[in-house]
C-alpha cells in the first residue's frame, strides 16, 4: 500500500465534544467521523482495524465449529411480541412502521430471528448441536450517546447463538464458545479478565462478562489475586460479616445534627467513621398486577452502596422513594430516617450491619440522629437479611481464597446461558429419540466489534497519540522515505522494502506523500502505527536503515539487507 493511494485525513486537535482519549484520537486518526449523535462513518484508516478485528473472530468462531449467516438489521414486531420483549425492552429499542402501518424494530441484538430459524429449520435431535453466528449493524437508542464508539447509537456487533438438546449439551457450547472468547481476546493482544455478570435484559440463568483492563472503564471488575475468582461488581457476592458483634458500650442518645443530612456531613459532625453508621435507601416496590406498590427501606452500612442489580433480584422490580413518597409514608424529611421506632414500614437490611454495634442512625426527626444504638437493645434486627451492597476492596472472596481487589473495565464481550428462555416461549422444539418434542437449549455470545477500537485504544496510548497492537493496527509497518520525491536512492530502497515485506505478507504502508518529516512522523504516531521504519540519503550511504517500534524512545540501526527480515522478527515476537 502507498499512501498516495489511500485517504489519510488527520487532525491537529480533536473537536470539542470529544470527550474520552479513544473518542479524540480516533476523530484526530482520521479513523472515524460523526454524522450524528452516535452514528458514524468509519473511515479507511478505521476500517481495516475493523476488518482485522473481524477477521480474528471469524477465524475462531470458524475454529469452535459455528456455521456463519447474515441475519437481517430490520425485524418484525411479532416476533418480539412472542417473547414479551417488545412491550418490556424500553426506549433503547428502536420501533418503525412500513408503508403499511405494520411494526418494525432497528434489531439491538438476535435471539428472536434466530430462534424462528431454529424452529423452522431444525427437526430432530440428529441436527443437533448447532452455532449460527454472523457480523451485523446493531442499533440501541442510548438516552446520552456519548464517548465514540464506546457508547454510539449505530455499531457493529459478532453475535452468536448455540442450540443443544439439553442444559448439560448447553454448558459444553458454553464452555466452547468461552474458550474460543480467549483466545481471541488473547489474539487481539489486549489485557482483558474475564468475569462473571448479571445477564441483565437478555435473560437465562449465567453469564460472563469480557472486559479490556483499563483506567477510564465505566465498569468495576472485582477480582481475587490468589484465586481464579473474577466478577462484574453487579454480580459480586459479598459476605456476611465473620466478625461477631460486640457488646454495648454505649447509651442511645439523641443529637441535634441541624442541617446534617449526608453521610458524610452527619459523620464528621459526630466525629465517627461512616462503617459506625447506618443509611436507610428509601425504595417504592413495583406491585404485581391488581396490587398496590409498596414503601420500604433497606439499611446499609454508612460506607456502603446499594447494589441495584442485587436488590431488583431479592425485591422485584422498584424505584428509589421521592421526597415526597418519604414524608407521606414516614412523616419525616429526608436525611434523618432510622431504624429505631419506624412504623408500618417494610425494612430490609444488608448482611454488613447485623455485625454493628453502638452505631449512629437518623432519630426520624428533622435535625436529629441517634448515637450509641444497639441491635435487640434498642431496636429490633430487621427479619430480611440479605445481601444488597457493592462488594469494597479487602472484603473476603467468596471462593474463600483470600481478599478482594478492584480495577476498572471496558465490556467488549458477553456470554450468556440462555437454558430455554427464548424456545419456550416461541416452541422452538426438536423431536429426541423416542419421537417427542423437547424444548432447545440455548446460549448466545457478543463480541462489540467496533467498542473493540475503543476499548483497545484507552488501553494503548500516549501524548503522541494510539499505539496499536500489531495484530489489530490498521498497517503493521509504515515506511517514511527521507525525500522519496528528490532522491532516487531513497525511492530505490522504499519502493524494495515495500515489496519485500508485502512478499512476506507484512501489512506494510509506504508514506510517499512529499510531507515533512516531522508531519509524516506525526501523523503515523498520532495513527499509531506500530513499527516504522526510516530510509534517508544519509543512513544509506552507510547501508543502515533506522527502525523505532512505536513505543520505544530511539530508533535502532539495521542493515538495510537484513530490514525486511529485522521487521518481521520484531511482528512474530507481538504474535
Amino acid at each position: 500500500m502507498r499512501a498516495s493511494q489511500f485517504f489519510i485525513s488527520t487532525l491537529k486537535e480533536a473537536p470539542s465534544d470529544a470527550e474520552i482519549v479513544s473518542h479524540k484520537l480516533m476523530l484526530r486518526a482520521g479513523m472515524i467521523k460523526r454524522l450524528s449523535s452516535g452514528i458514524y462513518s468509519y473511515m479507511p484508516v478505521g476500517l481495516r482495524s475493523i476488518k482485522k478485528v473481524e477477521a480474528i473472530i471469524r477465524e475462531e468462531m470458524n475454529r469452535a465449529g459455528a456455521v456463519e449467516l447474515l441475519m437481517p438489521v430490520v425485524q418484525p414486531a411479532e416476533l418480539w411480541q412472542e417473547t414479551g420483549r417488545w412491550q418490556k425492552y424500553g426506549p433503547e429499542l428502536l420501533r418503525v412502521k412500513d408503508r403499511h402501518g405494520r411494526d418494525f424494530i432497528i434489531q439491538p441484538t438476535s435471539e428472536e430471528v434466530v430462534t424462528d430459524i431454529a424452529r423452522t429449520e431444525i427437526k430432530s435431535y440428529r441436527q443437533l448441536p448447532v452455532n449460527f453466528y454472523h457480523f451485523q449493524t446493531k442499533f440501541r437508542d442510548e438516552r446520552r450517546p456519548r464517548f465514540g464508539l464506546m457508547r454510539g447509537r449505530e455499531f457493529t456487533m459478532k453475535d452468536a447463538y448455540s442450540f443443544d438438546r439439553d442444559a448439560e449439551g448447553m454448558k459444553k457450547s458454553y464452555q466452547v464458545m468461552f474458550d474460543a472468547y480467549v483466545r481471541i481476546f488473547t489474539r487481539f493482544g489486549l489485557q482483558f479478565r474475564a468475569v462473571a455478570a448479571d445477564n441483565g435484559a437478555i435473560g437465562g440463568s449465567g453469564s460472563h462478562e469480557f472486559h479490556v483492563i483499563a483506567d477510564t472503564g465505566e465498569d468495576a471488575l472485582v477480582y481475587c489475586p490468589t484465586s481464579d475468582y473474577a466478577a462484574n461488581i453487579e454480580a459480586a457476592e459479598a459476605l456476611p460479616h465473620p466478625q461477631a458483634r460486640g457488646v454495648p458500650t454505649q447509651p442511645m442518645q439523641k443529637v441535634a445534627t441541624p442541617g446534617k443530612k449526608t453521610m458524610d456531613e452527619v459523620a464528621e459532625f459526630l466525629q465517627l467513621p461512616l462503617s459506625r453508621l447506618v443509611k436507610l435507601i428509601a425504595i417504592v416496590r413495583f406491585g404485581e398486577e391488581g396490587k398496590p406498590d409498596e414503601f420500604a427501606v433497606i439499611l446499609l452500612r454508612g460506607d456502603h452502596e446499594l447494589n441495584e442489580i442485587k436488590t431488583q433480584k431479592r425485591l422485584g422490580e422498584f424505584r428509589f422513594a421521592n421526597d415526597d413518597d418519604i414524608v407521606r409514608y414516614t412523616g419525616c424529611r429526608p436525611g434523618y430516617l432510622g431504624p429505631v421506632g419506624l412504623k408500618d414500614v417494610a425494612i430490609y437490611a444488608d448482611h454488613a450491619i447485623e455485625a454493628l454495634s453502638d452505631f449512629a442512625c437518623g432519630a426520624n426527626e428533622a435535625g436529629f440522629h441517634l448515637t450509641g444504638v444497639n441491635w435487640e437493645r434498642d431496636v429490633p434486627l430487621p427479619a430480611s437479611v440479605a445481601d444488597f451492597r457493592n462488594v469494597v476492596a479487602g472484603d473476603p472472596s467468596p471462593d474463600g481464597k483470600g481478599t478482594l481487589e478492584i480495577q476498572r473495565g471496558i465490556e467488549v464481550g458477553h456470554v450468556f446461558q440462555l437454558g430455554d428462555r427464548y424456545s419456550e416461549d416461541m416452541k422452538a422444539t426438536y423431536l429426541d429419540e423416542a419421537g417427542k418434542p423437547q424444548l432447545m437449549q440455548m446460549g448466545c455470545y457478543g463480541i462489540g466489534v467496533t467498542r473493540i477500537l475503543g476499548a483497545a485504544i484507552e488501553q494503548n496510548f500516549d501524548d503522541k497519540g494510539i499505539i496499536w497492537p500489531a495484530a489489530i493496527a490498521p498497517f503493521e509497518v509504515v515506511l517514511c522515505p527521507m525525500g522519496y520525491d528528490r532522491s532516487t536512492m531513497v525511492k530505490e530502497q522504499a519502493d524494495k522494502l515495500l515489496a519485500d515485506l508485502l512478499a512476506a505478507g507484512v501489512d506494510a504502508i509506504l508514506d510517499d506523500r512529499g510531507e515533512r518529516p516531522g508531519v509524516m512522523f506525526a501523523d503515523w504516531e498520532l495513527i499509531g502505527v506500530p513499527h516504522r521504519v526510516v530510509i534517508g540519503e544519509r543512513g544509506l550511504k552507510e547501508g543502515k536503515l533506522e527502525y523505532q517500534g512505536r513505543r520505544d524512545a530511539e530508533a535502532t540501526s539495521v542493515p538495510a539487507s537484513e530490514m525486511a527480515k529485522f521487521v518481521q522478527e520484531q511482528l512474530s515476537g507481538q504474535k
